[in-house]
């Protein structure tokens, strides 16, 4: 097999912008889709060691689902890096303080954990409600089944 490198203008003149509507979504499912296009999956010069991935523009996040009992049972875990100093935040305090950080820390789970994926990362762009500052991108609107 042969590896294609794709050149690093091309690239950047091939990136799109899309927006993603997460409302009555289920979260697993929206961030995994948003992880594979900001990876670049879905292009067909798709390289593991280059970032061909487009930008995404999340909005709605505070009213994002999950399914079952999770949003009862699901923590988010944090630590002050003191003895006694880790704190458990459920999921309903969480998505009301910080919904955007919801979204975030799963599309941050499911990229890779390297350079590579910090800097695929930072295309991602999570709103709460409706309005984004990203109109002059001209994004296209893409609908997640």
């Amino acid at each position: 097999m042969r590896t294609d490198y794709v050149k690093v203008d091309q690239i950047e003149a091939d990136r799109k912008w899309f927006v993603v509507d997460a409302k009555d979504m289920v979260l697993g499912r929206v961030a995994s889709r948003v992880a594979k296009i900001l990876q670049g999956k879905h292009k067909p010069n798709y390289a593991p060691h280059q970032d061909v991935g487009d930008f995404v523009v999340v909005i709605n996040a505070e009213k994002v689902l999950l399914t079952g009992n999770k949003a009862d049972q699901k923590y988010y875990f944090r630590h002050s890096g003191y003895p006694g100093g880790g704190k458990k935040i459920p999921f309903r305090r969480m998505i009301a303080r910080r919904p955007e950080f919801v979204i975030e820390q799963a599309v941050r789970l499911m990229l890779p954990k390297n350079a590579l994926g910090r800097k695929m990362f930072k295309k991602l762009k999570v709103y709460a409600g409706e309005n984004h500052p990203h109109q002059a991108q001209q994004p296209e609107t893409l609908t997640l089944q």
